[in-house]
């Protein structure tokens, strides 16, 4: 597809993979070669060692809605979306939260410094055409 059409830059391009996928790893190194880029998806929930993050090209860790949902009242969740937001940071990716269903939740966010998040505390699916006018209320 990208030969196809090549006046789309394919760092634009990015592909979400769960996080128990690991036998995808050399496929991913070779879109990663093309620029293609890998978001890692309910990570937290499955096969998360440091060695499989260090291994596998990916530029952005999603947090897994299950750990949003729980931080406002649970130290334990909120210790792992610390952590995992600790991570990104070490290994240089971005981080986006799921699941972010009230303000609570996304001003929480923002204090442990994690800018990008989504679900429907943010804005319901639209289509495309409405995007505008949500952009501008």
């Amino acid at each position: 597809m990208l030969d196809k059409y090549p006046d789309i830059d394919a760092h634009l391009l990015e592909l979400e993979i769960l996080e128990s996928i690991n036998s995808a790893a050399p496929i991913m190194q070779n879109y990663w070669k093309l620029g293609v880029c890998f978001a890692l998806n309910n990570f937290g929930t499955g096969y998360s060692s440091l060695t499989y993050l260090r291994r596998l090209p990916v530029c952005t860790l999603k947090i897994d809605e299950s750990f949003i949902r729980d931080m406002l009242e649970d130290e334990d969740a909120l210790g792992i979306v610390k952590g995992v937001i600790g991570l990104a940071v070490a290994f240089q990716k971005q981080v986006i939260t799921e699941g972010v269903e009230t303000i609570a939740h996304g001003v929480k966010l923002i204090e442990l410094d994690c800018k990008l998040a989504q679900n429907y505390g943010i804005a319901r699916p639209m289509p495309a055409y409405e995007v505008p006018n949500w952009l501008a209320t």
